[in-house]
């Protein structure tokens, strides 16, 4: 197109030089309409002012029919006018032939611009199909970008699946091992309903027992409310007797001089004073001393004047031991308070308990052991032997320390675990949940823990009676709770006696 656009002015002017040079009458012509010519060639239509001549109207006789006679000047001179039209003839072929020339090279520019326009349309289409291809390369990495993080998540949701399928199978098992640990203790709980049904069944017998022991001793009361009326009679009887009874204090007189007279006798012989009597720290010392006979001694609390009662065994294992606890008929209620258990109470030779302040004294001056002496309603004995033994401080409860267990008297000890603190009825000192009192509730001071499996100083029950007694004497792992015990001994010794 630009090159078209430099041809076609040169080309009018061309066209313009020639017609000014073959000496026509176009001078005077410029205020007349040019005629113009078009040519369409495609969609571009083309549009050219061709040359005309001046002063050339035909008159109206020598009008002819073709347009060079219309144009052709006056006959006046034909010689000249055939110059004239011989120059325009020779003019409008060069015109012509300007016109084919310049149709032909529009028809060779616009090809080339078409070709160039088709070239660039090319290259447009080629640049846009790359940049579409370039977009879909794009397009086709974030897609396969997008596919691998597709597949990254699969995966890791597949991991994550399993994990939990994993974990799922776990805790399916660990539901299962729980159903299990549930059927075991719905089993243990229906066997422990049979058994408190069954306990309170034998309460109910005990219960019936208990109701006829005290309608037995309603009626041992009224036959004793009997007696006594008789011997108020008795006595009463007897105060009429005074002349018997004045005999007798004559007598009784008589008598008294007798003594008076024998004392005065005694008087005259000399009699050498007692020493003070010798006293131990334990019955160890009171053995080494020379006195092998199994007793009551005086032993001393240690760096102290203080003194207290105590049964010495020297016959039992080596002998040596001194007696802390001992039942055998019931005679002495051990249901007492904490200062009686502190202090001591009951007889030594019978029935005692020797005193929790002196135990922790001497057990706590030197390393003890400790043995159960047992024996039941039907002559079967037992023992329970333990390497340490000693108590805590009174601010510690008398806390329970024991260790080392050998014996026949169960499989394993009876005792409450070290650390168990001394409770009675009056100081609640045990791990028992939800307010249960077990001084209370088992009788006798002990170390309950949460009430435990033994209690030496529970109530005395005689006969041996098989009936499940709570608040009774017990050594759980010997033969049972329900086992009736006779006698029972607590006693220690030093370690290196």
């Amino acid at each position: 197109m630009m090159y078209f656009g430099i041809a076609l002015p040169f080309l009018m002017l061309m066209t313009y030089a020639t017609i000014k040079g073959s000496g026509s009458q176009l001078k005077g012509v410029n205020g007349m309409e040019r005629r113009q010519h078009q040519i369409q060639h495609g969609h571009c239509t083309y549009t050219f002012l061709l040359p005309e001549l001046d002063n050339c109207q035909p008159s109206v006789r020598s009008r002819m029919p073709n347009s060079l006679q219309r144009d052709a000047p006056p006959a006046s001179d034909n010689t000249q006018s055939d110059k004239r039209l011989q120059q325009l003839e020779h003019i409008m072929e060069n015109n012509t032939l300007w016109l084919h020339k310049l149709e032909n090279y529009i028809e060779e520019n616009v090809k080339t611009e078409i070709s160039e326009i088709k070239r660039n349309a090319v290259q447009n289409q080629t640049a846009a199909m790359t940049s579409i291809l370039t977009q879909k390369t794009e397009q086709t990495c974030n897609l396969t970008y997008v596919e691998n993080q597709v597949l990254n998540q699969t995966s890791r949701l597949e991991t994550q699946l399993l994990e939990n399928s994993l974990s799922t199978n776990n805790l399916e098992k660990q539901l299962l091992v729980q159903v299990q640990e549930i059927s075991k203790l719905n089993s243990k709980n229906s066997f422990l309903e049979k058994k408190i049904l069954e306990m309170e069944g034998k309460h109910e017998k005990e219960l019936q027992v208990i109701k006829e022991e005290k309608l037995q001793m309603h009626e041992m009361m009224v036959s004793q409310s009997d007696i006594i009326a008789e011997l108020d009679k008795q006595l009463k009887a007897s105060m009429f007797n005074n002349t018997v009874l004045q005999m007798q204090q004559v007598s009784l007189e008589r008598t008294v001089q007798e003594l008076i007279s024998l004392v005065s006798q005694c008087n005259e012989i000399s009699v050498t004073p007692k020493g003070e009597p010798v006293t131990f720290k334990d019955c160890a010392e009171v053995y080494k001393s020379g006195h092998i006979t199994s007793a009551v001694y005086t032993l001393n609390y240690p760096n102290s004047t203080e003194t207290v009662k105590a049964f010495c065994d020297m016959e039992t294992n080596g002998g040596a031991w001194t007696v802390i606890q001992h039942r055998k008929d019931g005679t002495v209620d051990f249901r007492k308070t904490w200062r009686e258990y502190k202090t001591g109470f009951g007889n030594p030779a019978n029935e005692y308990w020797l005193g929790n302040e002196f135990i922790h004294q001497i057990t706590t001056s030197n390393s003890y052991i400790m043995r159960v002496q047992l024996q039941d309603w039907e002559g079967n004995s037992a023992f329970a032997q333990y390497s340490h033994f000693h108590l805590g401080s009174e601010k510690q409860n008398y806390r329970l320390h024991i260790s080392g267990y050998s014996g026949t008297a169960g499989r394993m000890s009876s005792f409450s675990p070290s650390g168990t603190e001394f409770s009675t009825v009056d100081a609640d000192n045990d791990k028992c949940s939800g307010g249960c009192k077990c001084a209370q509730m088992a009788t006798g001071g002990w170390w309950f823990d949460a009430c435990g499996p033994s209690n030496l100083n529970g109530i005395y029950y005689p006969g041996g009676t098989n009936t499940v007694k709570y608040n009774g004497i017990k050594w759980h792992y010997w033969k049972g709770p329900s086992h009736g015990v006779k006698t029972t001994t607590m006693m220690i010794r030093p370690t290196d006696f």
